[in-house]
């Protein structure tokens, strides 16, 4: 069991920064290619980035590249996703979300290939 908690979301204009948070408990947090998505309102979860378990491999959507970047620091269990040059569009919960080392592939761009989510955090971008 992987517990996932979120934090760093909020309030922000156009054009500034937020970095979010991830801090995983539980079992090994190296076992786990670590990934971000959102949700809008009345929209399905989506895809953002995607980081492997040691950090060397990251795949992030075009929409988002080049603005988000996504790391981890496996000695302190997090998973970070720094937001710059925010667009209203950004406006969702934000999940982070947990892939085995196990699974075929290691990356999926689909909620079903992640085992464990955190509860989210709101990110709210005004213009």
């Amino acid at each position: 069991q992987v517990q996932l908690v979120e934090s760093g979301g909020g309030l922000v204009q156009a054009g500034g920064s937020l970095r979010l948070s991830c801090a995983a408990s539980g079992r090994s947090f190296s076992n786990y290619h670590m990934a971000w998505f959102r949700q809008a309102a009345g929209k399905e979860r989506e895809f953002v980035s995607i980081i492997s378990w040691n950090g060397d491999n990251t795949y992030t959507v075009d929409s988002v590249k080049g603005r988000f970047t996504i790391s981890r620091d496996n000695a302190k269990n997090t998973v970070y996703l720094q937001m710059n040059s925010l667009k209203t569009e950004d406006t969702a919960v934000y999940y982070c979300a947990a892939r085995s080392v196990r699974s075929v592939g290691w990356y999926s761009l689909s909620v079903e290939g992640y085992r464990y989510w955190g509860q989210g955090t709101q990110v709210t971008v005004s213009s």
